[in-house]
């Protein structure tokens, strides 16, 4: 297996390149005028560059070269196709969020780019090939299934980052912490011998995180660029390819670990709680309140945070912790073998409130859908 200092210095090569390119991105972005105006649905109070996704595929490209230069990484890219996909897959699915930040495009065909991207990835063999079920045998699928899982994991993780990037350095955090916690679960399962030397998921999450950690000094409140829906998309699906690579490839089974490593398909599930459940939130939101499921509003969790009094900074804070949480959760049997029966109970705590402090109240509610009215200029209906 790769040594941790290999791996360092892959994370300071994406770290290092996308910190020196961002500035210069931002530089062209405010010169060419691709700019985020304030309006009612904005954290910002004056126009901002975007893009900034950019310096992110410079920052992986740059480490996926260097990577496979090193030794330590030959396994890994014995293959010769997975890391190549995912670079093909990482450059269309940004793409594609470019597109949407400049001339935005309808919701229908976003999601086609996204199954594009995901398709490319299984073509390289960057795939689910087991499905566990906690308590239930492992489920071996078929190459269709195995296609339209795939397609519905990618699609599912870019949309989670995307939708959770509401706040100055909120997804870009979230993301740091979700694949440096999926790192460290990636070098126990490889130090126990559950996955191959040559498995891509421990440095495709330490790009992502080093990714991560040169955009967060320019993303931070007050943000100076914004990742934008191309960078989201991105990370979103770097941390799927990640994700999948680790716990859907081994049919491998680990004792000691009956809930953990008898699932780990389901490790990134809880590591992404924030933004998953975000997103489901939305959904439902949406749907029940006769919106369009893509459509923006201020219902969401950080929302939500700021509202309630604590700021911008203290907001984006409270997430930050709320993932580091989860993520001891998932670590704390994974490196210790013991837990794995309190550990869903806790999660399951930790999720009733969240559903408590952040479920709006029937008055909340009624405000959320006035403010939403009155930001698209029409004026909210009272109920009769």
């Amino acid at each position: 297996m790769p040594s941790v200092a290999s791996y360092g210095v892959i994370l300071a090569v994406a770290a290092i390149v996308t910190l020196v390119t961002t500035p210069i991105v931002q530089f062209f972005a405010e010169r060419w005028g691709h700019m985020v105006a304030p309006d009612e649905r904005m954290a910002h109070d004056k126009p901002t560059a975007t893009l900034g996704g950019v310096a992110m595929v410079f920052g992986l490209l740059a480490a996926i070269m260097v990577a496979s230069q090193m030794d330590d990484f030959d396994a890994v890219f014995a293959s010769g196709t997975e890391l190549l996909g995912v670079a093909f897959a990482a450059v269309w699915i940004f793409g594609v969020g470019v597109y949407d930040d400049l001339r935005e495009i309808s919701a229908p065909a976003k999601i086609a780019g996204m199954v594009v991207a995901a398709s490319i990835l299984s073509l390289a063999g960057v795939s689910l090939l087991f499905f566990r079920v906690p308590f239930f045998e492992l489920v071996t699928l078929s190459s269709d299934w195995s296609a339209l899982l795939t397609v519905l994991w990618v699609v599912g993780m870019a949309n989670a980052v995307n939708l959770i990037d509401g706040l100055d350095g909120l997804a870009a955090g979230i993301v740091a912490i979700a694949s440096g916690t999926f790192f460290l679960y990636s070098l126990r399962l490889a130090d126990a011998e559950v996955i191959f030397p040559g498995n891509p998921g421990a440095l495709l999450a330490i790009i992502t995180l080093g990714l991560v950690i040169g955009f967060l000094p320019h993303n931070v409140h007050p943000a100076k660029i914004f990742m934008g829906d191309g960078g989201a998309l991105l990370l979103g699906l770097l941390m799927a390819a990640s994700t999948m690579s680790v716990g859907g490839r081994t049919s491998a089974e680990f004792s000691g670990q009956s809930f953990f490593f008898f699932a780990p398909i389901f490790i990134p599930l809880v590591i992404l709680a924030v933004p998953i459940v975000d997103v489901v939130f939305a959904i439902i939101r949406r749907t029940f309140g006769g919106q369009s499921v893509a459509s923006a509003d201020l219902g969401h969790l950080h929302h939500r945070l700021v509202r309630l009094g604590h700021g911008h900074r203290r907001s984006v804070i409270i997430m930050w912790l709320w993932t580091a949480l989860l993520s001891g959760f998932v670590l704390y049997p994974t490196y210790t073998g013991e837990g794995d029966a309190i550990v869903p109970l806790g999660i399951g705590a930790l999720g009733l409130l969240l559903f408590s402090v952040f479920h709006p109240s029937g008055r909340t509610r009624k405000a959320m859908q006035r403010e939403v009215a009155e930001s698209a200029g029409v004026e909210a209906a009272e109920p009769g």
